[in-house]
């Protein structure tokens, strides 16, 4: 099998020659171990530095399966409640306003919802929050209010609802107010639960909210096309933020991303650690949000992200926190297979069906580059290829 596998470097390696991408580096898991790895190109275009399969990077919003799993683990142990008005635990919840459109001078209006925000509604992306990148009218408020808060602040996320819980999916910064319940559940901050639970017993030893000077020294820089041919380069530097952002805030790498998914793979359990019940996990991996689906994310700013949507054309929905594709994927995933992404062009699915999950990780902006979702797209198609042959 690893000799079929073999063609997925050629594959990686011909898109870093054409320029596709400066540097990927990716994964295929099965249950019982990693069956092929690799990394290309360079982690700085600026220093030439080699990708490794072990350079860590920022997974942006791959963080989010691994807050939904740690929001699970709290439900499995009576600490928090599904269904429950989110706003028991954190007050902001109870109080939040929706958007119902401005006045004649643009000042915008607000109104009670027509019912509480649960944690359901979080994890599933149902709870009528946002992002400003991707809904106009969140971008209008933002403006309006002069609002100019950093991401992975508190204030980026206290923005009032645009859609009453339960009424459609808008993907979010609902999976922020899922760690903060998580910390308020547990009375430890978010990073700390993380590293005590999750990250320790898996053996995810690269992987935090906060890099040290050496780990930062190492990290991949981000590439963002300038709109011609070439990029603007960032090294990485440490966040300003204050709280640990449940949906995006996490650095990590494809070493230890593989043994996540290897997790969920096994039904909750890694080498002998458990982390997660069968039944939890079985729970996440179904539709949590009925008859709604996942729609396409119209961009408000094309340098940060293109119009975005996964697998265009399969009908998608939600699970607790990953999206679940309802149709298999041509040459690819079956059927309820799990997936995501991070905004620097990171992405991953897990296929239960078929024990196979694998992981594509850049950085890199625009999100949903269209080399770099096409690359993606080719390693998923050529992994299936191989493990067919």
């Amino acid at each position: 099998m690893s000799s079929h596998l073999d063609a997925l470097g050629h594959v990686l390696q011909a898109a870093v020659e054409a320029g596709s991408v400066p540097g990927v580096v990716a994964a295929v898991t099965s249950a019982e171990e990693t069956l092929w790895s690799g990394a290309f190109g360079v982690r700085s275009l600026t220093t030439g530095e080699p990708m490794l399969t072990d350079t860590v990077g920022a997974i942006m919003s791959m963080t989010k399966p691994i807050t939904g799993a740690a929001a699970i683990q709290c439900v499995e142990r009576g600490l928090l409640d599904l269904d429950a008005p989110a706003g028991d635990l954190i007050p902001f919840l109870g109080e939040v306003q929706v958007l119902d459109g401005f006045d004649d001078e643009g000042q915008p209006q607000l109104r009670p919802p027509s019912s509480k925000v649960t944690l359901r509604n979080l994890l599933t992306h149902t709870a009528g929050f946002a992002y400003d990148i991707w809904n106009t009218d969140l971008k209008q408020y933002v403006d309006q209010v002069g609002e100019t808060s950093a991401s992975f602040t508190h204030q980026h996320i206290k923005r009032p609802l645009m859609f009453d819980p339960g009424e459609r999916w808008e993907y979010s910064v609902a999976i922020d107010w899922v760690g903060l319940m998580v910390e308020a559940a547990t009375s430890k901050t978010l990073g700390r639960y993380l590293s005590e639970e999750f990250f320790g017993p898996l053996a995810m030893n690269s992987t935090s909210f906060e890099l040290s000077d050496t780990e930062l020294a190492q990290a991949a820089s981000l590439h963002v096309r300038d709109g011609k041919s070439g990029y603007h380069v960032s090294p990485p530097k440490q966040r300003d933020a204050d709280f640990d952002s449940g949906g995006g805030g996490l650095y990590s790498n494809m070493d230890d991303y593989v043994r996540f998914m290897r997790m969920i793979l096994n039904g909750g359990e890694l080498d002998g650690a458990r982390v997660l019940s069968q039944e939890s996990v079985d729970l996440m991996a179904t539709n949590s949000m009925g008859d709604l689906r996942v729609v396409q994310l119209p961009s408000t700013n094309l340098t940060i992200s293109n119009h975005a949507e996964l697998m265009p054309g399969i009908p998608k929905s939600w699970g607790l926190t990953f999206q679940i594709n309802e149709e298999p994927v041509s040459g690819g995933r079956s059927a309820g297979s799990l997936s995501w992404a991070g905004m620097y062009n990171s992405y991953f699915w897990i296929d239960r069906t078929n024990n196979i999950a694998g992981t594509y990780m850049t950085q890199m902006l625009p999100f949903a580059d269209v080399e770099s979702v096409g690359l993606f797209e080719t390693f998923e198609q050529a992994t299936y290829s191989a493990l067919r042959g």
